[in-house]
Formats: structure tokens, C-alpha cells, sequence
């Protein structure tokens, strides 16, 4: 990286869409909008190579389901999206996690996508209505998945500060978070959920306790761990009843096999390893209150064929939000999309 070639200016987002009627001419010559295309093809091209390069193979997938998966846990915050598409009534895609579980079947070398999740809550400076997904599903355990997605995050980082150094620096004002992030070792700092509620003192600023059992961090949570472990963190086995009934559990379903991958404004990477049998989801959906009707064929594919998987979803705003050194996700999006306005184009 010649570092004497980057320019030295920052530029700002012009947070034009806080006035959508005129977001479109504002945003077509504005050099934020410009770097936003560019960072963001330059992480798709960047995925795609990293995942042929594991034999991992991209899969193409429908953006409607009769089987929501987000929103499926008694700790998430996070809405389906339901339309009526020529009078059958469906959602539009949180996550194809589950088809990914099935695609892998047919390749048991992994499989990955990058497509738009669909969320029924209102957007803010953390979350967007609409955002793109960079999923991936494999054969193994949580271990497996959290190395997988360490490996990819540094093969972005390092590819990043390679190809477009100049746009990083504008946008963000330093090279510094980036090169932080490239691995010395092996692996990001990992701690448990309970580690956690010891470094934060279980201060209920930082950790919320729910009546139904199960703690989560809050967002001053997330950004307090992530001051306190150098930048970035995974936090693993959170408490079982806050996760989808999809992961798998310890022997005593007190914690899940699961992990959050921390930085920037909070959560950026979820994974977790997936329940083998179908005995073992039935137990799953029973804890967590789910009612078994639209899962039948996923209950049917752990039948059939059970299978030893896990997965990650990292959202790909949440990651172009760290990489720019902003603090509002609304600017990350070109074309910005609200649920309840119609927006043009």
C-alpha cells in the first residue's frame, strides 16, 4: 500500500436521507455515495473470492419464506416482514439460514450468499429496514464457525487496505481501526456470556435480565465490552432461552452454542451451531414457546438427513458502518428504504 498516494480530506455523509423526496439528486454526485458503491463492491468481490478459495459455494435463493428465522427467539428484537403476494399470504426473507441448512446438503464443502434481509422494526443509527446479509452455512461446530469467521473478516481488512486505501482513509479519517483488525494470531479475544456479566459488574445499564429467565446485553453493553477487550470481541454461550430454537445447546440447555462477533457499534456477526435431530429441535421449540406448524419441513430435513452444521450472518451495513469510523447506519445505504414510506426511486 503506497500510503503517500491516499488523500488526506475527509468527506461526510450529507445525511440526505432525512429528506427521501430529494435524496436521489443530492445523493447522485455526492463523493460519499461514490465511495459508499465502491467499498461495498469491493467487500462483494472480496467475499466471493474468499469463499471460492474455502470451496464454499455461493447459492442463489428466493427473498420469500413461510419459515421466519430472526425473529424466532424470546430475546430477539427483531420483526418479520408479512405481504400478501397474489392473496398467500408470506415474509419477506430475515435470513435464508434455514434453505442454506438445506442447500448444504447437496455440498457438504459450505455454502454462502449475499442477499437483502427484510426487518418489520423501524430503522435508527443501529438498525436499517432493509440491509444486505453476507451468510454462510458449513459441516462442524461453533468452533469451526467462529474460525471461519475470523479468517474472513482479516481477508477483508487485509484486501480492503490493499485495493482501496484512499477511499478508507477519506471516509474514515484514519487506517488505523483497519490495520488493528488484521490477525496476529489466529483468532479475535473470545469470552463467554458469563465472562461478560462479570466484566460489566452485571450493571443493568450494560445487561438486562428479562422476566422470562435469560439475560442480553444492551447496546451500552456491546460498546462497553468492545472498549474493554481492545476493539473487537466475541461473546459465546448466551443464555439459551434468549436465542432462535434452531441452535444447539449445552447437555443442560442453559447456555447456546452460539457467538456475537463485537466491534464497531455493537453486534456485526452472529453464528452458532445448528441442533442435529429433529428430536433435538422439537425440545428447542418447546422451551422457547414455538409453535411446530410452519416448520414441519425443517423438522422433516433433520429427519432425513441430520446433519452436524453451523452458520454465521454478518450484515454487511453494520461492517461498511465500523470501516467508514461513522456512527450512523442510515448513511450506509445508496438507495435508503423505510417501512411505511414509499420511496422513489
Amino acid at each position: 500500500m503506497n500510503k503517500s498516494s491516499i488523500v488526506r480530506e475527509r468527506i461526510f455523509p450529507p445525511r440526505s436521507w432525512e429528506d427521501l423526496d430529494n435524496h436521489f439528486i443530492k445523493a447522485i454526485h455526492n463523493p460519499w455515495y461514490t465511495s459508499l458503491m465502491i467499498i461495498q463492491d469491493e467487500i462483494t468481490y472480496l467475499t466471493w473470492e474468499f469463499f471460492r478459495n474455502k470451496g464454499i459455494r455461493s447459492v442463489s435463493l428466493p427473498v420469500t419464506t413461510g419459515s421466519v428465522t430472526s425473529p424466532m427467539g424470546l430475546g430477539s428484537d427483531s420483526l418479520p416482514v408479512k405481504v400478501n403476494l397474489e392473496g398467500v399470504e408470506t415474509y419477506l426473507s430475515d435470513s435464508m439460514q434455514f434453505h442454506l441448512e438445506y442447500a448444504l446438503r447437496n455440498h457438504h464443502k459450505g455454502v454462502h450468499y449475499i442477499m437483502p434481509s427484510f426487518r418489520g422494526e423501524e430503522a435508527d443509527q443501529r438498525h436499517l429496514c432493509q440491509f444486505y446479509h453476507s451468510e454462510a452455512e458449513i459441516v462442524g461446530g461453533l468452533e469451526d464457525v467462529i474460525q471461519l469467521v475470523n479468517e474472513y473478516i482479516d481477508y477483508l481488512c487485509k484486501g480492503l487496505l490493499k485495493n482501496i486505501p484512499d477511499i478508507i482513509y477519506q471516509t474514515a479519517g484514519t487506517l488505523k481501526h483497519v490495520e488493528a483488525f488484521i490477525l496476529k494470531d489466529t483468532r479475535y479475544p473470545q469470552i463467554t456470556m458469563e465472562d461478560a456479566v462479570m466484566q460489566l459488574k452485571n450493571n443493568p445499564k450494560y445487561i438486562k435480565s428479562h422476566k422470562e429467565g435469560f439475560r442480553t446485553l444492551t447496546d451500552e453493553g456491546e460498546k462497553e465490552l468492545i472498549k474493554l477487550n481492545g476493539g473487537i470481541v466475541w461473546v459465546t454461550h448466551h443464555d439459551y432461552m434468549s436465542v432462535p430454537f434452531y441452535q444447539a445447546a449445552t447437555l443442560d440447555y442453559k447456555y447456546a452454542l452460539n457467538g456475537d462477533l463485537l466491534f464497531g457499534i455493537g453486534e456485526v456477526v452472529g453464528c452458532g451451531e445448528r441442533n442435529v435431530t429433529k428430536e433435538q429441535v422439537r425440545k428447542s421449540m418447546k422451551l422457547l414457546k414455538v409453535d411446530e406448524k410452519n416448520y414441519k419441513w425443517y423438522l422433516s430435513m433433520k429427519e432425513l438427513t441430520p446433519l452436524q452444521t453451523s452458520g454465521f450472518g454478518m450484515g454487511i451495513e453494520r461492517f461498511i458502518l465500523w470501516l467508514t469510523n461513522h456512527d450512523d447506519i442510515r448513511d450506509c445505504q445508496l438507495i435508503p428504504r423505510f417501512n411505511g414510506k414509499l420511496i422513489n426511486p
